[in-house]
Formats: structure tokens, sequence, C-alpha cells
């Protein structure tokens, strides 16, 4: 089977870019009927870069139909099956497509990329809903051959590999522009998919110019790494015979019968070492919308505050935020507990931060809340972020003692504060399960100056006061801190004030409503986040709110 890598010329004058796609319908005009597979390059009807969103409108409206309808007409002419990646426009912002024709010059299958670049979610806005969806690798089969795809930035996530290794696949189709590695790193990414998915991958690319040593590097790599062609920057195409179902096996382990290299690797997976991942990650803080509910200490009208059990309730019912307290204890161990006394919550006396960790173990903190949750033992931070990093974003209120006792009770001798080391923790915890962007710290200023130095990557909320006057300026309070968000205590918030907070950027929560017409109210103010302790009955409120506002 004969396969046919096309490499077009790419630039950053866009005042060529009639000559450059003029190029690419003389290389698909070369194209003959020896050729089985024929494979171009990713977004092909923008063959230059555009210097702007308009341009790249401009680009796709004049050349994205007769690209598509060349190719098709390539196709059946050559009697080939083409793979093609253009815009389909048919949804809102467009979306980064692989087309798949016949040799009749149907289209027989889409495929969607999955991984798309920051520039094409945040500047080009191409839909990317579709992203943070779980989905099964794309397979389009035709005449026996199972293709797979990978469309340019695809080609980084090795965590992929397995997966699509997986699906049994013959070919790999890489779509692709890769316009800032090198050709040897290009080589060695290309080579080590074959190898991780025991496929061949055709990988088209587009040449930066015939001198470069950055993009182009189309080329054809066998199963076992072999690379069979490689174009480097040259204009053109490059034809090479493949055997699809040749494949390449290996003893799996010294000693053993062969298999394929993923299926050794497979037998010794820890797939809990690796970064959270799977169909239960929602999208983090700057890409979840609002309005939001916030499960305050968890769902705690169904099970104890700051447990797991309220915590998972919240997030099995599609919590798009859960809301918890944090303490050190007298050993500097991290624990989930809102109040610094234990008397309230568990079957301990005195202050939290008085215990070593192993000493609260000895107190029940599910028996108070009823008695089927006896046994439950105080929560550190890590047992929560290990069952629900990246599952629900985490408001996390660090408590302190400054904080506890404002406009109450004298300040005790240390203050409470965070020492650095201590608060280290928290932060170091957070990057250790990969989830900065699914969390922002609560507490008072002194800690949120403190975090802001420490941990500038993590955002920051700045919570209202008991002291009137203080919670009045709470957005004049963020903006001197350069936090993210707010949280209003009621009744210190007004529709003026949340209209303040969004000029500048700066989202609203409000602590809090379990009443359905207060909810409404807060929301029609311009409140962002409804933190509650009935999540089901106001999560609906809030659901049924956002359903009204895009009729």
């Amino acid at each position: 089977m004969k396969v046919c890598i096309i490499q077009p010329p790419y630039g950053t004058d866009w005042s060529r870019t009639d000559e450059y796609f003029q190029k690419e319908v003389d290389l698909l005009n070369a194209c003959d009927d020896s050729m089985d597979i024929i494979v171009m390059p990713e977004s092909s009807d923008v063959p230059c870069k555009a210097p702007d969103r308009e341009h790249y409108d401009i680009s796709v409206a004049k050349n994205n139909a007769a690209i598509l309808d060349l190719a098709s007409k390539t196709a059946k002419r050559c009697n080939s099956m083409l793979f093609i990646n253009a815009n389909d426009t048919s949804f809102p912002g467009y979306r980064n497509t692989t087309y798949a024709f016949n040799r009749q010059g149907e289209i027989v299958g889409k495929y969607f990329k999955e991984h798309l670049t920051p520039g094409e979610s945040f500047k080009r806005k191409l839909d990317s809903a579709y992203t943070f969806e779980f989905s099964e690798p794309t397979v389009i089969e035709m005449e026996g051959i199972r293709f797979g795809f990978l469309t340019c930035y695809d080609f980084y996530f090795y965590e992929n590999f397995a997966n699509m290794a997986r699906q049994n696949l013959d070919v790999i189709i890489g779509c692709s522009h890769q316009r800032s590695d090198t050709h040897s790193a290009l080589e060695i990414m290309t080579r080590f998919c074959a190898y991780n998915t025991n496929t061949y991958v055709l990988r088209s690319s587009v040449s930066m110019d015939e001198n470069s040593d950055i993009g182009g590097a189309s080329m054809v790599v066998a199963p076992n790494g072999d690379v069979l062609c490689n174009l480097g920057s040259r204009v053109g195409m490059e034809c090479v015979d493949i055997d699809v179902t040749k494949k390449y096996y290996k003893p799996a382990g010294f000693g053993n019968p062969p298999a394929a290299h993923y299926e050794y690797v497979e037998k010794g997976r820890r797939p809990y070492k690796y970064r959270p991942a799977g169909s239960a990650i929602v999208k983090n803080d700057d890409l979840m919308p609002y309005p939001r509910t916030c499960s305050h200490r968890g769902f705690n009208t169904v099970a104890p505050e700051n447990t797991l059990p309220a915590f998972g309730a919240a997030v099995a019912m599609g919590a798009e935020e859960i809301e918890f307290d944090l303490w050190y204890t007298k050993d500097g161990e991290i624990v989930s507990m809102h109040d610094r006394k234990l008397d309230r919550v568990s079957t301990g006396t005195g202050m939290v931060y008085d215990y070593t960790y192993e000493e609260l173990l000895a107190f029940d903190y599910g028996v108070k809340k009823d008695p089927h949750f006896e046994g439950l033992r105080i929560l550190k931070f890590e047992d929560i972020l290990k069952k629900l990093a990246c599952h629900t974003i985490m408001n996390i209120h660090v408590k302190s003692l400054a904080e506890t006792n404002e406009a109450r009770e004298p300040i005790p001798a240390d203050g409470g504060i965070w020492t650095d080391e201590n608060f280290m923790k928290i932060v170091k915890l957070i990057d250790k399960y990969d989830c900065a962007d699914y969390v922002y710290f609560m507490g008072n200023d002194a800690l949120l100056k403190q975090a802001g130095r420490l941990a500038p990557h993590i955002k920051r909320c700045v919570g209202g006061s008991r002291i009137p006057e203080k919670s009045w300026a709470i957005v004049d309070r963020a903006i001197a801190m350069g936090c993210e968000k707010v949280q209003f205590l009621k009744p210190y918030l007004s529709k003026e004030l949340c209209d303040k907070a969004h000029e500048h950027n700066i989202m609203c929560n409000v602590f809090w409503s379990d009443d359905p017409e207060e909810t409404v109210k807060f929301l029609e103010m311009g409140v962002d986040v409804i933190l509650t302790n009935d999540y089901n009955r106001i999560s609906q409120v809030v659901e049924n709110y956002k359903k009204s506002l895009n009729k």
C-alpha cells in the first residue's frame, strides 16, 4: 500500500496567504492513482499565520469549502483514502477537524482535536466544550484498516498513547503543524508514538522554510520505530510503501513470549502513580461556568461537616465547588475542621492545635451528627485531595485565631499565625495533586497576603468581616491585595458592590443561602457563587436560574 505525505510551505507573512494556498492546491493536483493514502497537514484552510481572529475568519471563509471540495475530488480522482485537517464551521467558533475521505470522495468520519492550544481556546475561541468530556479515542475504519488520529498538540500528550494502543489501530494519521520543534525532536516524538501504539504513524506538517531546522519533518514511521521517510523542511511530497498488517512484537520481559510493547507495559501499569485523569475530572476554575453552587463544609445537612461523606455526597451530585476549613495541629499536620474548638463536632474537648494528629484520632467526628456516622475520624487535607483533586473546585478556608477572634475577644500571644513552613505544606500538597487551577484560598487579610507572597499561582478570595466597615470595604480590599474573588457576608452586599467587583474582574461569592427565594435575589444582584448548607435544594435553584438566562 502506497502512502503519500504532503508538506506545503507556511509562513508568518500574511500577504503570501494566497500563494501558500495555491501551493496546497498544486500539491493535491499532483497526486495520482498510484497512491492509496494521502495525508495533508493541519489547518489547510488557513495556510499562513493569521495575525488575529478577523484574518483567521477571512481565510476560513475563503478557503474552507474550496480545500474540502478539492480533497473530495482528489480522493475520487486518485482512487485514494485522503485525510486533511481544516475547520468544521458548523460549530460556534469552529472546530479543529481532521476529515477522512474514502476512495469515492465521501467524508466517512471526522476527528476533533482533543488538546487545543491556549491560543486556539482563548484567542481564536474555537469550540472546546467537547474536550472536557470523557470520550474514547476516535477510530475510523476503512477497507479493514483501523485509523486513529493525533493533531499537532495532541502529540505531546504521551499519556494518551496507551489508551490509543488499546484500540488495536493499524495507522495513526497526524495532521500537524508543531512549528517550533526541531527535526530531531519531532522524529523522537513520532517514533515514540509509533513504538508505543504498534502502528504506522503518517505525519504531515508544514515547511517553515527550506533552510529551517524547525517545523516540517513530515514523515512515515513504522511500528518498530523505523523512519521510512522524512521530508525535513523540503516543500513537496514523498511516497513510501507500507504493509499495514505488519506489527512489531518483542519479548514481554526477558525470556517471555513476544508481545506488543504496550501489552508488556499494561501488565505492570500503576495508574494511581500518575496525574489525576479520567471521566470525573471537571473544568478548572478558569473554565467552570458561573453561577455556581458551593457546598459549604460539604453536603452538611446529610453528613457530618468537613468529612469525606459530606464532600463525597456533594461531588457525586455534581457540586461545582465545595468549601472546607483547615487548621494545623500541634505537630504541624493539616486537618479539616471549622471550629478551633473540638467540642461541637467531636467527642473531644479543647483546641485542635493543642493536640497532635495522632491524639486527635482518638476522638469521634461523626457520632454527634448521627449515630450512623459513628467512627469517623478527623480528616487530613491530603485525604481530601487524594479522593477529590480536580473533581470539583475547592474553596479552602485557611483558619486562624486572628480571624475567629475578630471583634470578639483578645487574640492570644501567638496570634494563630500560620508560619511560612506550615502554610507551604498546604501549597505543596496542592501542587503534589496537580490541582492549583482547581482551588482558591480564603482567609483573613494577613493570611491572604502571605498566600500571595508564597503561592502567587493560586487564587485568593477576600472574606467578609464581623466588623461592618471592613465588610463593606471588601471589594476595595480585594483590589488592593490583587485577589481574584470576594466572599460577601450577608447582609453586607449589594448589586453595586457586585458590579464594582466585576468591573475589576473579581468574582463574587456569598456566605450563605439555604433559602430558594433569597438565592434568586442574590443571583439577580450578580452573585456568582452561592455557598449553601443544603446543596440539593439550592443547586436546583441555581440550575433553573441558569436555564432562565439561556431562554
